[in-house]
């Protein structure tokens, strides 16, 4: 009995003492194909859209793109496989690199020395955290 007692003040202890540690926002992208993907990121900050890349993503694996607090309601997606192809591509076009960047800006991407690709936008309403799954193209 004496046992039992200790272990509850221990365990309400522990919780006065050490608080849940916040939980974190975030931004996932699952990869949901058979093979290793590359996933760039786009969004607008205040007064231009900025992109960035490249996450690489195993088969049925998940990386945070985003770990801060959400501040954007849409984000951009573009993904392609690790041969080039396009695995996840929509209407929105912005700038990406060939190795890892962060681009502020997304016109005249070719001049500027850039490749032009088209992201597709998500609509994550307003959340604190979104999961994107992307899934193998239709054959």
């Amino acid at each position: 009995m004496r046992l039992k007692v200790w272990h509850a003040v221990g365990m309400a202890l522990a919780l006065t003492v050490l608080p849940p540690a916040p939980a974190r926002a975030q931004f996932a992208v699952c990869n949901q194909t058979f093979d290793v993907i590359n996933v760039a990121l786009g969004a607008y900050d205040r007064t231009a859209f900025e992109t960035s890349g490249w996450w690489t993503i195993g088969p049925n694996q998940c990386a945070n793109v985003v770990e801060d607090t959400l501040t954007a309601r849409y984000f951009y997606i573009y993904a392609t496989d690790v041969f080039g192809r396009e695995v996840m591509t929509g209407a929105t076009p912005m700038c990406v690199a060939p190795d890892r960047f962060e681009i502020r800006g997304e016109d005249e991407c070719l001049v500027r020395g850039l490749l032009e690709a088209r992201f597709h936008e998500v609509d994550t309403r307003r959340s604190e955290r979104w999961t994107v799954f992307i899934y193998p193209p239709p054959s």
